[in-house]
């Protein structure tokens, strides 16, 4: 195994436990519709990695992060679903009490909800042409080793995300409580709208 493949997986660990958008939408997906609907996120975080290191290293995330209209495009969109995820959520307060479900159909909706969450997070694309290129090896083709150090950086970001919504997810019977379960959704709903926020304006 190449020397530097250690160092990228404890860089990309220490990335992805840092809080943010993608922790605060699987903690709402656990809690609100169910671990089932937090990994269809997670699998939808991951497809997103993919993309920004596909993007990257094709060259076409360069492009896009040095157009400032293009960039404060992207981290608008991204905030702005960051903000209706939590306004949903505070909305969701109005209703009576149910237990999270996890139904199949929404499976894709939170599959979006990942994706577009993290193609949605400006910082996600600084983070593939910034950091991938220096764990690229001059052994083989520069394009497959950006690609493969994705692959590896969607797995170690997925694989933390399993154990931080398994965790949540152990908590449940705590947080179901009704008087806690509001309090943790409105403070959840809450945090959302202030990052959405904070990404749009580029914070």
């Amino acid at each position: 195994m190449p020397v530097h493949i250690p160092a990228f997986v404890l860089t990309t660990l220490l990335l992805a436990m840092l809080p943010g958008p993608g922790q605060a939408l699987m903690l709402r997906q656990t809690l609100t519709h169910g671990r089932r609907a937090a990994f269809a996120s997670i699998m939808g975080t991951a497809t997103g990695l993919v993309i920004w290191s596909v993007a990257a290293a094709a060259g076409l995330s360069a492009v896009l992060l040095a157009n400032p209209a293009m960039y404060a495009l992207l981290r608008i969109a991204g905030g702005a679903i960051l903000a209706v995820l939590g306004i949903t959520t505070l909305l969701a307060l109005r209703k009576p009490e149910t237990p999270p479900a996890d139904l199949g159909p929404a499976r894709s909706r939170a599959w979006l909800a990942g994706l577009t969450t993290n193609l949605g997070n400006p910082k996600a694309g600084v983070f593939a042409i910034s950091l991938l290129p220096q764990f690229v090896t001059t052994d083989g083709p520069v394009f497959l080793s950006n690609v493969a150090l994705g692959a590896i950086w969607a797995l170690v970001t997925a694989a933390w995300y399993v154990a931080f919504t398994w965790a949540v997810d152990r908590g449940r019977a705590f947080t179901s409580r009704p008087a806690v379960h509001r309090r943790v959704q409105a403070c959840t709903g809450s945090f959302l709208i202030v990052l959405g926020a904070s990404v749009a304006a580029g914070l």
